[in-house]
């Protein structure tokens, strides 16, 4: 399963003051490129709501490199690091398409959930879902 690399212009809404990217914005950047992953994959979240799974952040953080300006585009490379069926972590890296500068590297925790907010095992209970998340697990690590 080989998936294109998001890419995102920087808008003039996304910039502070000193008009560089405000660094909340590649919070959204990462969930862009997540959605955008999962969509590829056949498993976007339109899918996994309508199967009644939500899949909550648990944690995220972002380090931050070099800075993104006002209508550079980047890519957001999304590789999955752990996956087990209930829980996935997913390594984010954003660089400047035109230079190959990287403006941020990242990392994403998730869980599978019921509506009801119950822990389900996507393995058990999923398999199409659970397939496709671990295929792309593999093929990530492959690629480390």
């Amino acid at each position: 399963m080989e998936l294109k690399i998001y890419e995102h212009k920087a808008q003039y809404y996304e910039t502070d003051q000193m008009g560089i990217i405000h660094h909340a914005n590649y919070l959204h950047w990462f969930e862009e490129a997540r959605i955008d992953m999962m969509e590829q994959m056949g498993m976007g979240y339109d899918i996994m709501e309508k199967q009644g799974i939500i899949s909550p952040v648990l944690s995220v953080h972002c380090d931050y490199k070099s800075m993104a300006r006002f209508g550079e585009t980047v890519q957001v490379l999304v590789q999955m690091k752990e996956y087990n069926g209930i829980r996935m972590t997913l390594e984010y890296t954003v660089f400047d398409k035109e230079t190959g500068a990287i403006r941020c590297v990242g990392e994403s925790r998730h869980c599978f959930l019921t509506r009801d907010g119950k822990p389900v095992s996507l393995k058990r209970n999923y398999i199409e879902m659970d397939r496709a998340f671990r295929e792309y697990s593999e093929q990530s690590q492959k690629e480390e």
